[in-house]
């Protein structure tokens, strides 16, 4: 019968679900490979395997490329998603909070509106830690980058205006600097007012994505540290705009995920 598999996205940022028996399948790198690929497999930039709970669910995520990542914003939110979507299908009313258990901490989720097979949520992201300014040689030049910790390494370089050719040249080199030795995920931004920042995004096991909720997450501190930003930003990226608060009581993420189907892997 193969594997009974859901797929949800957020932005564009596209994600594959396996509800599994075990979060530490050995063959979870070559599955999320396979799966995965965009040509040869369902196409999405991550595998995440999860277990359901009284509170919402536990996860674990796998990148395109078989490497494990310890939290995903939109794969968190995504996951809340088809949690939804499965107490809708069943006849039985969305909760309004859910929390996401992942390997960077739990993540309390408040579905804030309803439309299945859509669900916009905010999600509790925890503290950024580590943030500090960083000059990194790369490329052949010398970069002024923001690092920091939202659950997984960030990179964020914040610019006067984006340049796509520049992005694509020093994204993947600053993904896998020797400056960062689990990789990191990179960030081009420019704060374009105090209440908006526009980014490019260069992710650590993937490439180029349509969004990042932790990168969003990232890159909202890096301008409101360094770049002018208020404390809650809208944070564009190709696939879309998500909302980022910074309070007291941490970060808070705010934007919609979709489930696109459900369906079996034969291979």
């Amino acid at each position: 019968m193969g594997l009974k598999l859901v797929k949800a996205h957020a932005y564009g940022n596209d994600f594959v679900y396996l509800e599994a028996a075990s979060l530490d399948r050995p063959d979870a790198p070559a599955l999320a490979q396979a799966l995965c690929a965009r040509h040869t497999g369902i196409g999405a930039d991550g595998l995440i395997l999860f277990q359901r709970t009284d509170a919402g669910a536990t996860m674990r995520l796998f990148n395109a490329d078989g490497s494990f990542s310890e939290v995903s914003g939109n794969g968190v939110r995504g996951l809340a998603a088809v949690c939804c979507w499965t107490q809708f299908t069943a006849g039985r009313p969305v909760p309004a909070s859910l929390v996401i258990q992942t390997d960077a901490g739990a993540k309390a989720i408040d579905v804030l509106e309803s439309a299945p097979p859509r669900f916009v949520c905010r999600a509790a992201m925890g503290h950024p830690m580590d943030v500090r300014r960083r000059a990194i040689d790369v490329g052949g030049e010398r970069v002024d980058a923001v690092v920091l910790r939202v659950g997984n390494p960030q990179c964020v370089v914040l610019e006067h205006e984006l340049d796509e050719a520049r992005y694509r040249r020093l994204g993947p080199l600053l993904a896998g600097h020797p400056d960062f030795p689990e990789g990191t995920n990179v960030e081009f931004a420019v704060a374009e007012r105090a209440d908006r920042v526009r980014i490019l995004i260069w992710e650590r096991g993937v490439g180029p994505t349509l969004a990042s909720g932790t990168g969003a997450c990232a890159s909202a501190v890096a301008a409101m540290e360094y770049g002018g930003a208020a404390r809650a930003v809208d944070v564009e990226s190709a696939g879309g705009t998500q909302r980022v608060e910074w309070r007291a009581d941490g970060l808070f993420l705010t934007g919609w995920a979709e489930v696109l189907w459900e369906g079996r892997w034969t291979r």
